[in-house]
């Protein structure tokens, strides 16, 4: 098992636990992150934990920068500086934008796009004086690249993620620190359970991914070999873009 620790936001189900699951499978001990699931995240560390590793569970709204702060600078000063950190978690309220509500738009920037600033902000420099390579990877969507009937709200969170992930990066470059996201397209989780099968047929590999498939995208770029990698969008969509 390696020392290195990788936090997962949002990992108590779907992508966030495939991740989580996964990263440790290569080793890497999880700090788990929940907003609302308790449960989940106490399966997601226990799955952790059955493949060899280990880690802890911690729990804060991402839209909450005091309690993001708070918990985050308490859990580095008892366990030490991030290898890495994998921003998963998320909200949608999705609707034509007539029909949005002023909740409806503000709940969804504040949470995925301000939770970029919450969690990062007291994570980065101690990754910074690690003077160690680090990776830090943000889940955008096929929404924040080509845009989806719907998801104004949703699709302007995720585009911002990928602006504010390209100028990080370029920032940390020199620390080691490579700065990624991977846009994930229509993956089968509890977020898209709901969609007909017929969207499959806008797909060219006519199937909904899965979320281990977007785990292995992102487990490539939290590993040494993609050390000279930065500032990239890595699709996993069955080629919907």
């Amino acid at each position: 098992m390696k020392s290195e620790t990788i936090l997962v936001t949002g990992a108590s189900k779907g992508i966030g636990r495939a991740i989580a699951v996964r990263l440790a499978k290569d080793g890497y001990q999880i700090a788990v992150h929940y907003g609302a699931d308790k449960r989940g995240a106490e399966d997601t560390l226990a799955e952790v934990r059955a493949v060899g590793s280990d880690g802890r569970i911690f729990n804060f709204d991402i839209a909450d920068r005091e309690r993001c702060r708070e918990v985050l600078e308490n859990d580095i000063e008892t366990h030490g500086a991030y290898y890495g950190a994998i921003l998963n978690a998320a909200i949608n309220r999705d609707g034509a934008f007539p029909a949005l509500e002023d909740d409806d738009w503000d709940d969804v920037i504040n949470t995925n796009l301000g939770g970029f600033y919450n969690v990062l902000k007291p994570v980065l420099m101690p990754m910074i004086r690690r003077r160690s390579p680090g990776r830090i990877v943000v889940m955008s969507s096929v929404s924040g690249i080509a845009g989806n009937r719907g998801q104004t709200n949703y699709a302007a969170t995720k585009a911002g993620l990928i602006g504010a992930m390209k100028s990080m990066a370029i920032e940390v470059a020199k620390r080691k620190i490579t700065v990624n996201c991977v846009a994930p397209g229509v993956i089968e989780t509890q977020m898209t359970k709901d969609i007909p099968d017929i969207v499959k047929e806008q797909i060219p590999m006519q199937r909904f991914g899965k979320p281990e498939e977007v785990a292995g995208a992102v487990a490539f770029l939290c590993s040494e070999e993609a050390a000279y990698i930065t500032r990239q969008v890595i699709s996993v969509n069955g080629g919907m873009i």
